[in-house]
């Protein structure tokens, strides 16, 4: 059921958003079905369109943004993070300018690279939910460099993955929506990253 938000009185009125009855626990109760009111980003995130990592590189992330990303493995969010730490409007426009690429789409790349160095993303995948899986024999022939364990994760991503994405104003505004949904804005946390 979606409906929009109740009014309050003027002077405390909420940002208007959508009201929602989702599954699973998140900040907003502690409740399994929980009501939930999407404030437009965080609407907007659940509603951006679905990317899978295997068609990357993406041409609807764009070249210099800040924003934030949601991370799935079919309907399980697994990762929320966001890019353009420290961004603000006139230094976007300056990237821009520059014609580099900067923000979203160089973070993206770089989980969609499967590489764990200078990826915390890629790293959790490769502990968490490549590790595990792996046979003695696998784990073997990675120790004896056989075998590239970044490849597996590269797979596993491209495989499995997919990718949301919303741009912000700044980099302070991501900061603060991508909080909110590794809190759980989103109906659910993230498999590897929540915040408590």
């Amino acid at each position: 059921m979606v409906q929009s938000s109740p009014s309050r009185s003027p002077s405390r009125r909420p940002p208007q958003g959508i009201v929602a009855v989702v599954s699973g626990v998140g900040k907003y109760s502690m409740r399994q079905d929980a009501v939930v009111e999407f404030v437009p980003p965080i609407y907007d995130l659940r509603r951006a369109t679905r990317h899978a990592f295997c068609d990357w590189p993406v041409s609807a992330v764009p070249d210099v943004a800040a924003g934030v990303y949601a991370i799935w493995d079919n309907d399980q969010l697994i990762y929320v993070g966001m890019s353009g730490r420290g961004a603000t409007r006139g230094l976007l426009a300056a990237k821009r300018l520059e014609g580099k690429r900067f923000g979203l789409y160089t973070r993206l790349a770089s989980h969609a690279s499967g590489r764990r160095s200078g990826d915390q993303f890629c790293v959790y995948v490769a502990d968490h939910l490549v590790l595990p899986r792996l046979s003695v024999d696998q784990i073997d022939a990675i120790s004896r460099k056989e075998l590239l364990f970044d490849n597996l994760i590269r797979k596993y991503i491209h495989d499995r993955l997919s990718f949301r994405f919303i741009e912000t104003s700044s980099g302070d505004e991501a900061l603060r929506i991508e909080d909110d949904v590794r809190s759980g804005a989103l109906g659910q946390k993230p498999l590897l990253n929540p915040t408590n």
